[in-house]
């Protein structure tokens, strides 16, 4: 592989930079998201809908606490972009060390909490009835390896704050053939169950984990940091704590989503009902992958070029990454409404689950066309440092639109009123998002400030 250094993003064609970026980070993506859904076809049709039910139970909790690591990792790398850009090397650094620092804190603490609270957060997040045990015995293996997790998630931001999306991809590949192979042997060949996909995950973990040292370790890796760099630092866990949160913030939301979604839908329609929005939601981090891989290579062309001073070359990024973004997203949607029985009949042959899926799909997946501009939009102001906006924007989807709308409209339409609450608080958030973006491109990346701050480049 050969050697790439990150002032390459201040250098290249943003066309040729989103495609190198995002075409890794789309690989990437799609490969875990792979690994989710191969693990939910295997439990599917080796253990059965309730183990498929189980898990999407279990996923918001661990992926919560991961989260933590996700968030330090965007919060940090975007410091990082920007300290690369503007060539200052030792805050690059401190950052990275205070990163690693904060991940092992965060994740160990909150762990302990999880297992601790095992018998009641499990039926808050919609464990009940026949659900619980298979949940219980997915929960407390996977939680074990969840620290790991969080610090491979924190690294794998920084390999792209580098500059190098081609070893991140690896990162995310290595683990998840990997859990696909040990689900094979442990869930079929052992019989070993709910237990036999908990380790295979939780392994899965490890094996990510051991990767990422490696890069770190290794010649690749232009952040050489030392024992002095892990000491936490005030000023720069201020700011990781506040671009940080963004994420976290949003993973919250979502793991906040699946606990009133799995309640809800436990009370309209009861585990098979549960087991439908277990499958959309594999589908929803399936089908996505390729808009979600151009989002991830443009926030450190973005991050570096504004840290370099070069609006020029952010404005052109904003608008390439939300062209390229919403050509996949429509063509993600027309594969959705075309072929949505065949999709959910790979993951079960349960009748009930074969009837009430396709339209549920359907209707979670109606406003997907647009979703690029929601996710570029907010990805910006976070790429930028911008904290606040970043956070606003990013849980105007989820946060402030579609909890109200599925704790209202089921009142009146039933199940229904579910699934239409997804393409609603799509179309209202990028309303908002849009109007947003568009000031801040008016107010600070005017084109003639971007001619004169360009200009000086030019001898």
């Amino acid at each position: 592989m050969p050697k790439v250094d990150s002032a390459t993003l201040g250098k290249e064609p943003i066309s040729k930079l989103l495609i190198k970026q995002s075409v890794p980070a789309s690989i990437g993506i799609l490969v875990m998201s792979l690994n989710i859904l191969v693990d939910t076809i295997f439990v599917g049709n080796w253990i059965g809908p309730i183990g498929i039910a189980a898990i999407n139970v279990v996923l918001p909790i661990s992926f919560f606490i991961a989260a933590l690591g996700m968030a330090i990792g965007i919060g940090g790398s975007s410091i990082i972009s920007r300290a690369l850009g503007a060539n200052n090397n030792e805050k690059a650094l401190k950052t990275f060390g205070n990163q690693i620092t904060l991940t092992i804190l965060l994740t160990v603490s909150f762990v302990i909490v999880g297992l601790w609270f095992i018998n009641d957060l499990i039926p808050a997040f919609g464990g009940k009835g026949e659900i619980f045990e298979p949940a219980k015995i997915y929960y407390k293996v996977v939680l074990y390896g969840v620290p790991i997790l969080a610090l491979s998630m924190m690294g794998n931001n920084v390999i792209r704050a580098e500059g190098k999306p081609n070893f991140a991809m690896i990162a995310m590949i290595i683990p998840s053939v990997g859990n696909l192979i040990a689900d094979y042997f442990l869930i079929n060949v052992f019989d070993m169950g709910m237990l036999g996909a908990a380790w295979a995950t939780t392994g899965s973990y490890m094996v990510c984990f051991l990767y990422v040292l490696w890069f770190f370790l290794s010649k690749n890796s232009e952040l050489r940091i030392s024992l002095h760099h892990f000491g936490l630092n005030k000023k720069i866990l201020g700011e990781i704590g506040a671009l940080g949160f963004v994420t976290l913030a949003r993973q919250a939301v979502v793991s906040l989503t699946y606990l009133l979604m799995n309640n809800i839908l436990f009370k309209l329609g009861g585990e098979s009902s549960v087991a439908v929005y277990a499958i959309i939601g594999r589908m929803l981090m399936f089908a996505l992958f390729p808009v979600l891989g151009v989002t991830q290579g443009f926030l450190p062309i973005a991050g570096y070029n504004h840290g370099a001073g070069n609006p020029h070359r952010v404005r052109e990024s904003i608008n390439k990454a939300i062209l390229y973004a919403s050509i996949l997203a429509l063509f993600v949607f027309a594969i959705i409404m075309i072929f949505p029985k065949e999709i959910v009949s790979v993951f079960t042959q349960d009748k009930t689950i074969l009837k009430e899926t396709p339209g549920a799909m359907r209707w979670v997946f109606a406003a997907i066309p647009i979703i690029a501009l929601q996710l570029i939009g907010s990805a910006y102001f976070q790429a930028i440092g911008k904290a606040l906006p970043a956070l606003l924007l990013t849980l105007t989807r989820q946060g402030f639109f579609f909890i109200p709308l599925i704790l209202i409209l089921p009142k009146y339409f039933g199940e229904f009123g579910v699934w239409i609450s997804f393409p609603l608080a799509d179309v209202i958030s990028t309303i908002v998002t849009g109007f947003f973006l568009n000031r801040e491109i008016r107010h600070h990346l005017k084109p003639e400030e971007m001619e004169e701050q360009a200009s000086p480049q030019k001898f």
